[in-house]
């Protein structure tokens, strides 16, 4: 899947007009803020793990990380990233574009209370040279998430 099937996605709510193409990557928290002129804190980048055998996406803050035990306590298993390959069997989007937009079906996402600090937030719009800007409640409907939960902490 790519940049298409993402603002395929968001055409169906009418907003793909939103979606922010560049000319130079955005696949890492640093390279998406200087794209789009913000502090990094506010990218909301994609993480994808595998809980067992069901694959979920966690979106948190640009300037935080997993934190393991906070990890542990809510999915009562050690925190398994997925593969590259498995990335593109389960969720449809490859490296530097995950989002939770356009997403194959049985992927739960899940918001982490990082982000709800910030009135919008950019997450990646299915490639690695794009992101939407959207509100906290704009990124509650439009991701499908099952739930916030707070497994991050900041990056030292």
């Amino acid at each position: 899947m790519s940049i298409e099937k993402g603002r395929e996605y968001f055409r169906q709510f009418g907003i793909e007009d939103r979606v922010q193409e560049f000319e130079v990557s955005s696949a890492t928290v640093e390279l998406a803020a200087q794209a789009l002129g913000v502090e990094g804190a506010r990218i909301a980048k994609t993480l994808s793990f595998m809980v067992g055998e069901q694959p979920i996406l966690i979106l948190m803050a640009g300037d935080v990380k997993v934190d393991n035990p906070k990890y542990k306590a809510q999915f009562h298993t050690k925190a398994k990233m997925m593969s590259p390959d498995q990335l593109e069997e389960f969720v449809g989007h490859q490296i530097g574009g995950v989002c939770p937009f356009g997403i194959k079906d049985g992927v739960d996402v899940y918001l982490d209370e990082s982000m709800k600090r910030f009135e919008t937030v950019f997450p990646a719009v299915g490639s690695s040279n794009s992101a939407i800007e959207l509100t906290i409640p704009e990124l509650e409907k439009y991701s499908n998430y099952k739930e916030w939960i707070a497994v991050s902490k900041p990056i030292e």
